[in-house]
């Protein structure tokens, strides 16, 4: 009475061992996963009792559920949306990382679920109705999008960020928040130099942990202070020339062409 689906983009290990949806060792659980854990590596080496035979994240995000249940979400740094599936127990598990990088939606109709990353997935299972939400078109009209937790068809919703939902047979779906940045902060410094320092520290490190890939990557660049940043600080971590891409304007007024390229050029 479940199923679940999954198309892959292969980051990590892209051998069909990690091709979802994914099992435990046991065949308990079965996993699928969107996106990417960045600090996999030093999760999987506290799982000294699992064994693994695969070299991706998808394992380890499986083997800490198993390990610490949701209180393994707080572990992990990156970005995501899961569903696991536990066919002992007969219950779901979905979330979405912190703020929400990965979109998750869903369709709650009695006694069923829907759920994927993508709205026309959704749509094309057929086992929804094609009807516009008013709240969603008002929405759209008002601002040119529509704010979660609705989305432009009735009944169809957006899990929010930092947010998680259990069900089962016995239960109602729960809903819960395991993060919210109003709660969930610490308090630099009061120092201007300290706090330059940590923004630094902390931008570098960020683009560190997402230079980990089994295939390669480069960088989109606008020529703007933001991309132009990520851009040198890859450089800066990698031994390689960094592939840059663009999208260019004919509008001179518009276009930051002629700063992508000083950019590209540098690195």
């Amino acid at each position: 009475h479940i199923f679940l689906g999954h198309r892959r983009l292969a980051i990590l290990d892209p051998t069909e061992q990690s091709n979802q949806p994914f099992k435990s060792h046991d065949g308990r659980y079965i996993m699928v996963f969107n996106g990417e854990v960045y600090n996999f590596k030093s999760i999987k080496a506290e799982l000294t009792d699992y064994p693994f035979t695969t070299t991706s994240d998808t394992e380890v995000v499986l083997a800490a559920y198993i390990k610490y249940g949701e209180n393994c979400l707080r572990m992990f740094n990156g970005m995501f949306a899961f569903a696991i599936w536990d066919t002992v127990d007969k219950k779901l598990f979905i979330a979405r990382d912190r703020l929400g990088i990965k979109p998750l939606y869903y369709v709650l109709n009695n006694d069923e679920i829907i759920f994927s990353s993508s709205i026309k997935s959704i749509l094309a299972s057929n086992l929804v109705n094609r009807k516009i939400s008013e709240e969603g078109l008002v929405d759209y009209l008002r601002y040119q999008t529509v704010h979660a937790p609705y989305t432009i068809i009735e009944g169809l919703f957006m899990l929010m960020p930092g947010q998680q939902i259990t069900l089962s047979e016995e239960m109602e779906p729960k809903f819960k928040t395991y993060w919210n940045p109003t709660k969930d902060f610490y308090k630099a410094s009061n120092s201007l130099s300290d706090v330059q320092d940590q923004v630094q520290n902390k931008l570098s490190e960020s683009v560190e942990r997402r230079l980990v890939s089994d295939v390669p990557f480069g960088a989109f660049l606008s020529g703007g202070i933001d991309s132009s940043i990520i851009v040198a600080l890859m450089s800066e971590k990698h031994d390689q020339k960094i592939d840059t891409f663009s999208v260019s304007f004919k509008e001179e007024e518009f276009s930051e062409a002629k700063y992508a390229k000083q950019v590209a050029d540098l690195y």
